[in-house]
Formats: structure tokens, sequence, C-alpha cells
């Protein structure tokens, strides 16, 4: 059975670190859907690109698929990762995936946006955009372009977006079949 992964998005998401896992996990057979922050299956990205979604959150939680997930992503960029910080919807969801050991993906602002206050980071490393850590307490901050600790894996930008989302295949399904993305888009 593969691995099933959802990735949120919000009005101004970063569309890189959007768009890079998304292409990745699904190049390595990953079941991903992209699920919009809102009532509109039509979200725009931080520098006015659309992208139309599958389904809306509301939508999963009404059909009672929200919390079916191996793993949740959630790209980075302002206002996406304040906006998916202001969805309460998003914060139970994620805090149901972390209580269930479900894997969690923050990449850019998110982790210190949407993970730090709901307490996701607390006593763990992690990275981010670089000056977002300062408003993180509780967790220790690296500068490495990926950080796994227990079910987070955390991203600094969308520079580090491709070497993310190996990370997140190699987790979902294992260090080879990471590697063998890697390869083909010819990321090593």
């Amino acid at each position: 059975m593969s691995k099933r992964v959802m990735v949120l998005l919000a009005d101004g998401f970063e569309e890189v670190e959007a768009v890079t896992p998304i292409d990745y996990l699904r190049r390595a057979g990953l079941e991903l859907v992209t699920a919009g922050i809102g009532k509109n299956r039509l979200v725009t990205g931080s520098h006015g690109i659309p992208l139309g979604v599958d389904y809306t959150l509301e939508e999963l939680a009404k059909e009672g698929r929200a919390g079916s997930w191996d793993a949740v992503l959630l790209p980075g960029g302002m206002p996406g990762a304040a906006n998916l910080a202001a969805s309460k919807e998003t914060g139970a969801l994620l805090k149901d995936m972390a209580a269930s050991g479900k894997l969690i993906g923050a990449i850019c602002a998110s982790p210190a946006v949407v993970l730090a206050p709901l307490g996701l980071l607390a006593g763990r490393r992690f990275t981010c955009y670089p000056g977002m850590e300062t408003g993180v307490s509780g967790a220790r901050w690296t500068e490495d372009p990926v950080v796994a600790d227990g079910n987070i894996i955390t991203s600094r930008g969308a520079g580090t977006a491709a070497l993310w989302a190996v990370a997140l295949i190699s987790r979902l399904l294992s260090p080879a079949e990471g590697e063998k993305v890697a390869r083909s888009v010819l990321l090593v």
C-alpha cells in the first residue's frame, strides 16, 4: 500500500517549496494530494503564481479524511506560513498528526511560524529560513539545510526544497528511493 501525503497550501505560499516536493514525491510513487486552506480550490503563491489544489482542507474534514495521511507538508513563504498558522483546521490536523507519530515536514518560515506556536518543536532540533529562528524558544536551531528530529523534518528555504523532498522520500519509502529520485533529476 502506498504512503499517503498531503501538502497544505495557503495564499502566499512559496511556489518552489510547494511544487518541488509535490513533483519529487509523485516521481517516487507516493500518493500525494494538495489541500488548500479556505474555500477556494485556487491558491496563489507569494510570487503571484496560481495553483489549483485537489481539495480544500475543509472538504477533507467534512469527508472525515483530514487525518488519514502518513505525512503532511507545509511550504513556507509569507504570508503563506502566517495563513497556515491562522487556520484552526491546520493546527488541529498538525496536533493530531504529531500525536499519532506521523511525519510532518515544514520548510522556510513554516517551522517557526506554524510548528513552534503549536509546541511541536519543543525540545527538538530544527532549521528554518535564517532569522525566523529568533522567535522560537525551547528548540535548537541549526544551519543545516535539512534537519530530521523524530517525526518532524524541517528545511531552510526554496534553495533547499529538493534536498528536503529527497529526505522526505527517504523517510517515507527508503533511502534508496530518495537516492533514485535525486539521481533522476540530477540533484546528485
